[in-house]
């Protein structure tokens, strides 16, 4: 199994307006910031807790949980895309699963998205993974658009279960 993506490596694009890289320490802040955008773009902002100090040691701590790459144009980090290992007991093997994916809207339509998820997928290939999955909102067309466009099937029969805060504190006593 290839070594996890590690701070520093490059990901080779054919003369894009960007570069794609593993996410480094130093990018932290860029990420948060990120995020934070996207969860005003998902109307989500009152959720909003994570901060470099929370980030980093799930991306570049010891035992990281995590990964993350960027898109860079120039000096500034203008995208990214954090992932994380899962497992299919049906298949028997583990998975990639994309958290969140975020492009500045100024750089959307350059490619960026698009060149992030077949990053991962090529990922989830190098490592014999048996899925490559992620969520997406049912209001962003756009981003339902580019995914089936790229071969992507969305699975209607399927909803999300999620228990987080005080509910979750409750739910496992």
């Amino acid at each position: 199994m290839p070594a996890r993506c590690r701070p520093g490596d490059r990901i080779p694009r054919m003369s894009a307006p960007f570069t794609l890289r593993a996410a480094e320490p130093h990018d932290t802040v860029a990420i948060v910031g990120l995020i934070r955008e996207l969860a005003e773009f998902e109307h989500l902002e009152h959720l909003m807790q994570a901060t470099p100090e929370m980030l980093a040691p799930h991306l570049f701590g010891p035992r990281p949980v995590a990964e993350c790459w960027v898109a860079q144009a120039g000096a500034a980090v203008v995208a990214f895309a954090l992932a994380f290992t899962n497992f299919s007991t049906f298949l028997g093997k583990p998975g990639l699963y994309l958290e969140d994916l975020y492009v500045k809207p100024a750089q959307r339509g350059a490619g960026i998205g698009k060149a992030l998820v077949t990053h991962l997928a090529d990922i989830a290939n190098e490592r014999g993974y048996g899925r490559f999955e992620w969520c997406v909102l049912d209001w962003n067309e756009n981003a339902i658009r580019l995914y089936e466009k790229m071969g992507a099937t969305l699975l209607p029969e399927w909803r999300l279960c999620r228990v987080t805060g005080e509910a979750l504190r409750q739910f496992s006593s």
